[in-house]
């Protein structure tokens, strides 16, 4: 276990499985330490990320001293880690089973999963001890959520096991397989299934990533990415969760920890327009149910995976956190804040849905209706913000310019209404005059102050109606200000009270905004040289985190993110757009965008 510090692994050595229902992350030395079955939400099964003591934990790996290496394999989300000893090699195939319903008219949406984990260990140049490890903890990860899930560990002609610790020994060529499943009836022929399921379930993911329509030259990076994201759908509802775990810190030993397992809106918005530029358009039908059966009295911030809203953010004081970082926490308080940007990101959206060919019905109407309506009455306000701050109200100039965009979009779909249109231009008037004030020109962070906010780089992409001289000052004023070599930090904390202690790491994110924000600068080759650098910061098997540490890589915040992978391939899809077309394809709305790069893929 020489990999670990404390009991820990760095985050950046984990990588993911999913089913569309619920996500493991396994560890490069062969431990599954984050396991929701079913649900991303639910109690975990294994939750010895979050406390290396007393977390559960399901491990396989060599009794000898080992090396590791892994991949998915290709166009799946299908782990194969090969350790090597002085010994032997031993390969260990991890996956989450999944397969599309038995006449399912549309595979990507009507799928089946039984939740369970499904490791197949086969033994390669010679015989090997494996030491195998199911401990299901020694307390309950959330007490107050009722009882964890009865898991336990099944072999072929072995009794199943609700908790073990024993050595197994494999001749050279032996393969077998180990499930942890929920207790029950179906789950004791698990292991006896598990090559079929292996079958099943490079069948369903092959079968989905060969519908991408990408035909760049960032191929790979883009279908990690887009298989990234599908893992990330809750496909009985559609919901999209931001990230599938809880509490990894973005300040190790801080208390910037956040659960993030639940649907933003906004989040949401921005994945969907990311798989429509590559042809995905269930995922938007499906997504579209989920908003119209989430948000009848208007929309929030958040929701939970099967539409039930967040109401409650409480704190783990029994768990130590990843690494010491306390506290952990459940749930998420950002449901009871203002963010002015989410109403025009969901609007965008339906733009770019029905560019995809979906229909603006009477609940999709409805919707839109009440964030016009509720927009043109409330964009004076201040707000949280995009980067959810806990510190007081703001008027971000984000929020404003996607206030306008809710209104312009509302505008486009549903026609001219006398009360979106006027608050359409006074919101419009408010940016110009901030953004031509005569410091140094361009946009920053609030109306009242001088900060710089990395949000602002979404601006040359929203088809916001300003001189392209503010938005190009804007850009430079984000580098100067917010940008550390590739990095890009979302704001400055010695300017920004977001009402926490401690320091963060870079969004991943902001660095793949300005990718797109030079290219719009006609800065084309600084664009594509950062973006390939970018790809380069990825862990070994091309996922991100959140966040990443300037000074040594190590990835911080939950983890994968949701929100670094949509910007891989936005920004893969603005590269091609620029090469084919030059700087004036990615001018208008994400919708224009994604109806070129679908355009492009098909001639």
């Amino acid at each position: 276990m020489s990999m670990r510090k404390d009991g820990y692994l760095p985050i950046r050595d984990y990588a993911l499985l999913g089913d569309c229902h619920g996500a493991a992350l396994v560890g490069r030395d062969g431990a599954v330490d984050w396991f929701c079955p079913r649900r991303f939400d639910a109690q975990p099964a294994c939750w010895a990320l979050l406390d290396a003591a007393k977390g559960a934990v399901f491990r396989i790996a060599p009794s000898e001293p080992f090396e590791s290496e892994r991949r998915y394999l290709d166009g799946t989300n299908i782990l194969s880690t090969t350790f090597t000893t002085d010994k032997a090699r031993i390969t260990i195939t991890d996956f989450l089973p999944v397969r599309s319903a038995p006449n399912a008219p549309e595979p990507s949406v009507d799928l089946e999963a039984p939740g369970w984990l499904v490791r197949i260990v086969e033994a390669h140049d010679g015989p090997c001890d494996l030491d195998l490890l199911f401990d299901p903890g020694e307390t309950a990860f959330d007490p107050e959520a009722g009882a964890a899930p009865d898991m336990r560990l099944f072999q072929k002609d072995a009794p199943e096991a609700a908790r073990l610790k024993s050595t197994i020994s494999l001749t050279d060529g032996e393969r077998r397989a180990f499930v942890l499943a929920p207790a029950g009836p179906e789950a004791r022929r698990s292991a006896e299934q598990a090559e079929t399921l292996l079958e099943e379930t490079t069948e369903y993911w092959r079968g989905w990533s060969d519908a991408s329509c990408y035909r760049g030259p960032y191929g790979r990076a883009v279908s990690r990415s887009a298989l990234a994201l599908k893992a990330l759908t809750y496909a009985p509802t559609g919901a999209i969760v931001a990230a599938p775990t809880t509490s990894l810190p973005e300040d190790l030993g801080g208390e910037r920890n956040w659960d993030y397992r639940y649907s933003w809106l906004r989040d949401s918005s921005f994945i969907l327009q990311a798989l429509g530029g590559l042809g995905y358009d269930a995922e938007a039908g499906r997504f579209c149910e989920f908003l119209g059966s989430s948000c009848v009295r208007g929309p929030k911030i958040l929701y939970g995976i099967a539409q039930e809203s967040i109401t409650e953010e409480r704190e783990l004081d029994h768990l130590d956190g990843y690494a010491g970082s306390r506290p952990v926490r459940v749930g998420n308080a950002a449901i009871g804040q203002a963010q002015l940007d989410i109403y025009g990101e969901v609007a965008d959206w339906a733009l770019a849905y029905r560019a995809l060919g979906g229909p603006i019905d009477e609940a999709l109407t409805g919707l839109l209706e009440n964030i016009a309506d509720h927009v043109a009455e409330v964009w004076d306000d201040p707000d949280q913000g995009i980067w959810e701050m806990r510190g007081a109200p703001r008027h971000y100039v984000h929020g404003k310019a996607m206030a306008w965009v809710a209104l312009d979009r509302a505008i486009q779909l549903l026609g001219e209404r006398e009360s979106w249109c006027r608050a359409r231009e006074d919101v419009l008037q408010t940016l110009r005059a901030h953004g031509d004030d005569g410091q140094q020109g361009g946009f920053r962070q609030t109306l009242s102050d001088g900060g710089m906010d990395a949000a602002l780089l979404l601006l040359p992409m929203i088809d916001l109606p300003v001189p392209d001289d503010v938005l190009d000052r804007t850009v430079c004023g984000v580098e100067r200000g917010l940008r550390e070599g590739d990095y890009v930090m979302r704001y400055r904390l010695e300017d920004t009270d977001d009402g926490l202690q401690g320091q963060e790491g870079a969004f991943l994110i902001c660095s793949f905004w300005l990718v797109d924000a030079l290219l719009c600068m006609e800065r084309a080759e600084e664009a594509r040289a950062l973006f390939e650098r970018l790809l380069g910061h990825a862990n070994d098997v091309g996922l991100y985190a959140e966040e990443i540490n300037p000074d040594d890589r190590s990835f911080l915040g939950n983890f994968p993110q949701a929100f670094t992978h949509l910007a891989v391939i936005n920004s893969a899809i603005n590269l091609d757009l620029h090469a084919r077309h030059g700087p004036q394809a990615l001018r208008g709305t994400h919708a224009d965008r994604i109806e070129r790069a679908i355009s492009d893929a098909q001639s």
